[in-house]
């Protein structure tokens, strides 16, 4: 299966206008890639809190990594805004979308819509990439 780019004027993971967006910086439990849907991973007092790579219909997702990042490192993540993201099955425009497999988004399914991190703004096929209305911040 060819995977379709529906946006290519932006990279995977990126924003389509951060001065619009919510992003916060959060450290990397461990190796994150720039445009993963991101979880909640764990705090330690006086340090940001850490983030690991969602999985499927995951129910403390923060957003979208804007950079690839490694164990430790501070990388900024796209909590609320318009972002590049691949699809891990078909979901059609305007859709919810929950957390897929390995950081992708999926159309959100029974008992996941209180899951939910925002919706599609173009219908993908299954690996294609393409924009998604993120908000985390209202879950």
């Amino acid at each position: 299966m060819v995977s379709v780019d529906n946006y290519p004027a932006l990279a995977l993971g990126d924003c389509l206008d951060e001065a619009q967006a919510h992003i916060v910086n959060y450290k990397c439990a461990s190796g994150i890639t720039k445009g993963d849907v991101v979880v909640f991973s764990a705090h330690v007092a006086g340090e940001l809190p850490t983030i690991a790579q969602a999985g499927a219909a995951a129910a403390n997702c923060l957003g979208v990594a804007l950079k690839t990042g490694l164990t430790g490192e501070s990388i900024p993540v796209c909590m609320r805004g318009i972002v590049k993201v691949t699809a891990s099955g078909g979901i059609t425009g305007g859709t919810p979308i929950v957390s897929g497999a390995s950081g992708a988004v999926v159309t959100f399914g029974a008992n996941t819509f209180d899951k939910t991190i925002g919706r599609a703004i173009q219908t993908f096929l299954t690996t294609d990439t393409g924009l998604a209305a993120i908000d985390c911040e209202g879950a």
